[in-house]
């Protein structure tokens, strides 16, 4: 049967590629929101809170650059190369949980890598401006590919520019997993978590993480599937 153009775009196979992504992506998202509410409710032995231990961390490294402030929103974590500011959501800054030490420990443990030139990290600072213009220069190419039969050659051009995007993921893997070890061999050598308490930050951690492989996931599924519609309208 024949559909027009369009019609076929909507309704394609190919679709469901994105559904193992898209799974994925809801459970991680609810994992890594559970497991923070969670230990965000279990108070630290050590009383301390997640700005008071990134100090130390940060101090017991030798960092004597990097400031540590409080930011709006929740799980807006996140150190800032440009400024050299560690930013921590509001709860995580004050509280003084499990889950407070070992986000803070996490975006600390960015801090270690610049400090000691953690290559991954280098390599995807390096990439980000190149990752924001492909991604904005992707959809339109794929798009005028697809709808204008005589420049499909546009679409492939387009997934392959795309690809950019997938390649930045990939290599956010290794930097947010190296974290998340420095966060956790910091927490340990310091004490600040008592060894139930370690167990815990590790699985706030964990639960973070699986929200990168979901992403990684997605752009990749995302990638196949434009690659193989630029490939049938060519």
């Amino acid at each position: 049967m024949y559909y027009p153009a369009s019609t076929a775009f909507v309704f394609d196979w190919t679709w469901l590629l994105l559904i193992p992504a898209l799974v994925i992506s809801i459970w991680a998202q609810a994992k890594v929101s559970s497991t923070y509410k969670k230990y965000a409710k279990v108070p630290a032995a050590s009383r301390a809170s997640g700005a008071d231990f990134a100090r130390t961390m940060l101090r017991q490294n030798g960092v004597t650059n990097v400031a540590v402030h409080s930011t709006t929103g929740t799980l807006t974590d996140h150190f800032d190369p440009r400024n050299n500011t560690v930013n921590l959501s509001e709860d995580v800054y004050a509280g003084h949980s499990v889950a407070s030490i070992a986000i803070a420990a996490h975006e600390c443990g960015h801090v270690l890598q610049k400090e000691k030139k953690y290559g991954p990290m280098r390599v995807r600072n390096a990439i980000v401006p190149v990752t924001n213009i492909c991604s904005r220069l992707a959809f339109p190419l794929i798009l005028i590919g697809i709808i204008f039969s005589s420049m499909s050659i546009l679409a492939t051009i387009g997934v392959w520019v795309y690809f950019a995007v997938v390649i930045f993921q990939l290599v956010t893997l290794p930097v947010e997993f190296n974290a998340s070890g420095r966060a956790l061999a910091n927490i340990k050598a310091s004490g600040v978590l008592t060894e139930t308490e370690q167990a815990e930050a590790k699985k706030v951690l964990s639960a973070a993480a699986m929200t990168y492989v979901a992403g990684m996931l997605s752009s990749f599924l995302s990638f196949l599937r434009l690659l193989l519609i630029a490939n049938r309208r060519r």
